[in-house]
């Protein structure tokens, strides 16, 4: 039976390479026959901006989110982050409370946390 992943990533894409790293890894692990979400907190949200390839690690991205975009993989943000951004329309997003994203994290069999 598929195990179901969520990729929680939280780190600040601004500051450090751990939030690229983990698109990256998501990526990998959307190939397999378990189903994934990715949930991005506080300044991740970054990653699927239009300032994303303004990001030290633009390179990395440039090769990664476009294939995330096309596999239309869910990416879920919190409402109660109070940064207003412009978010590619392009990706698969959808804007959850705190309770239901803590909901998605509990029914998840596997958690990847950065």
């Amino acid at each position: 039976m598929p195990k179901n992943i969520v990729v929680l990533i939280r780190e600040d894409p601004q500051k450090s390479h751990r939030a690229a790293e983990a698109v990256r890894i998501a990526l990998g692990l959307s190939t397999g026959p378990n189903p994934l979400k990715i949930i991005l907190l506080n300044k991740a949200k970054v990653l699927i901006s239009e300032e994303a390839y303004d990001l030290p690690e633009a390179d990395m991205l440039e090769k990664y989110l476009p294939v995330i975009q096309n596999l239309q993989i869910p990416i879920f943000l919190n409402k109660e982050s109070h940064e207003s951004l412009a978010l590619d329309p392009e990706f698969s997003t959808q804007t959850l409370s705190d309770e239901e994203i803590t909901k998605i994290l509990g029914e998840a069999d596997r958690v990847l946390a950065f």
